[in-house]
């Protein structure tokens, strides 16, 4: 966990939501916080800004390489979007997939590591790095 830490500097954040009580909003919002560069990724959020970011349609869209993908979606939805980031991990870099708590998609888990990635399912960066 301190090694995905202190790797990561750029998170693709999948799920993100414009309402503050959602706790995509608070994570983001405490990623930024602490130094991290962020981009919120939400088709129908898509053009807007979110929190003083641009808010992008796709993970293929965010605009340089990401060290983390973190996941606000349900689990069917997160095992689609592991697979693009497999399919995209060389592209943007990627290096870490991150599941948010209650997101469990262990066999799109188990493509990820095998692809070599680390992965990380039902926890939260927000408190796993406090």
């Amino acid at each position: 966990m301190a090694d995905i830490q202190h790797s990561t500097r750029t998170i693709a954040l999948i799920g993100a939501s414009h309402k503050p009580e959602r706790p995509s909003h608070g994570v983001m919002k405490f990623l930024l916080s602490k130094g991290y560069t962020v981009y919120p990724v939400n088709p129908g959020l898509h053009g807007q800004e979110l929190l003083g970011q641009p808010v992008y349609a796709s993970l293929a869209e965010c605009p340089a390489p990401v060290d983390m993908v973190d996941i606000f979606r349900n689990t069917d939805d997160a095992a689609l979007v592991i697979d693009e980031a497999i399919a995209l991990r060389h592209t943007l870099q990627i290096k870490t997939i991150w599941c948010q708590i209650g997101v469990t998609p262990v066999e799109a888990g188990e493509r990820a590591k095998a692809a070599g990635l680390n992965f990380v399912m039902d926890r939260c960066p927000a408190i796993e790095w406090r």
